[in-house]
């Protein structure tokens, strides 16, 4: 049994309306990064070498800024973390462009600064919806934000190529650095924030200060685990063996291209329809959405036909969403709010922050294992471990309430 009934849009709002157009830029910046950074190879302003470099930078930057901006934004008001941090990002970017073919020590530590950048507007923006937006509003605001991130990864690629018909990729990267600046000057202040108080711990403290209000919600240390999992496995797996399965079973590279634009339709999809449907037991409901990531791996280990393939990432990208929204609502419901931007932290921190192990050790389990042997691992993990969390009580609804 569901709940239907939906407040009106939040886009009537002009505070979410200036939040969500800082988030959007914010997320186009970064995902345009790499694009772009690709026209600077064939180009040939940096090699293959130097991008994979700079890339990884930028990655390590982004992991060492989020517990760090988890703390800070608890501590100052979320809107001048998201300035700080976005503007940071914005001043950093333009130095790559000025390394590329002169100086890759430049290109690094301007990336890692802008990874840095990246990660320390994640947990703010997270928490700044939270005091922007009412709570009977958070779920379509979610939506909303989530919609607009699975549209930037699917018309960057796009955008990036077209714009590099009349563009070179150090205009370009001048470009991204005006969208941090949109995400760093756009969004309101928030209503609510963190409380001031006379001492304060160490960043190391406060940070364990969040993991323990974490662990007073059993929901969610279970639905962190699951996500984890599943990113870890099923979502390294598959990216590194659908080209593969896509090349030597369908002897074309078009499934691949198929199957990567199904499931971000299909979490576009997803956030349509999550931005108004309220499951009762919105817990089950998302942790059922995050099981259906085990279709990918089953489908790349049967012999099955490329239609049947394309449909399992469309239905595992509506599920994705039927998770992460009510998932992000629950948190900014459910935590305590000065605490709420670590948690958020923690989040982004073990979900995201593994992803890169996943994919380094999911090469070698192949050569070792085989590729059905790793493919069948990873749909039983992907189903197994959201169906673990369903079992504790409190994430039937994502509430210890």
């Amino acid at each position: 049994m569901t709940e239907n009934a939906a407040p009106a849009s939040v886009f009537r709002d002009t505070a979410f309306l200036r939040l969500w157009t800082g988030t959007t830029a914010s997320g186009l910046a970064m995902w345009a990064l790499p694009f772009v950074l690709g026209l600077g190879v064939l180009e040939r302003s940096i090699t293959a070498v130097e991008l994979g470099v700079v890339l990884s930078t930028r990655t390590i930057g982004f992991l060492a800024a989020v517990p760090v901006a988890g703390v800070l934004a608890d501590r100052h008001p979320r809107r001048a973390v998201v300035f700080w941090s976005c503007l940071t990002a914005g001043i950093a970017t333009p130095l790559i462009a000025v390394g590329m073919g002169r100086s890759l020590l430049l290109m690094a530590v301007a990336a890692t600064v802008v990874g840095a950048g990246q990660g320390a507007c994640r947990p703010a923006f997270q928490a700044l919806v939270a005091e922007v937006v009412p709570e009977q509003n958070r779920q379509q605001a979610n939506a909303a934000t989530t919609l607009a991130v699975r549209v930037t990864t699917l018309v960057a690629p796009s955008l990036t190529a077209l714009a590099s018909l009349v563009a070179d990729a150090r205009t370009l990267l001048a470009v991204t650095a005006v969208a941090w600046l949109c995400a760093a000057l756009v969004p309101p202040r928030g209503t609510g924030g963190p409380i001031a108080t006379k001492t304060r711990a160490g960043l190391v403290r406060e940070f364990a200060d969040g993991i323990s209000e974490a662990r007073r919600h059993p929901w969610m240390l279970a639905g962190l685990a699951a996500l984890t999992a599943v990113i870890a496995t099923g979502y390294s797996a598959t990216a590194v063996l659908l080209p593969v399965v896509s090349r030597d079973r369908y002897g074309t590279e078009a499934v691949l291209a198929a199957a990567t634009t199904a499931h971000t339709l299909g979490a576009l999809a997803g956030a349509v329809l999550i931005a108004r449907w309220r499951p009762r037991s919105a817990g089950w409901a998302a942790l059922t959405g995050l099981a259906c990531y085990g279709l990918i791996p089953v489908g790349l280990l049967l012999p099955v036909h490329p239609v049947v393939l394309v449909a399992a990432y469309a239905v595992a990208g509506i599920g994705i969403e039927l998770f992460n929204v009510p998932w992000f609502t629950a948190i900014q419901r459910e935590v305590e709010p000065s605490k709420l931007a670590r948690v958020s932290s923690l989040d982004f921190l073990l979900s995201y922050g593994l992803a890169p192990i996943g994919l380094a050790l999911i090469a070698p389990a192949v050569g070792l294992a085989g590729a059905s042997t790793v493919l069948v691992v990873c749909a039983a993990v992907c189903l197994a471990a959201p169906a673990a969390a369903a079992l504790v009580p409190s994430s039937r609804r994502f509430s210890t309430r």
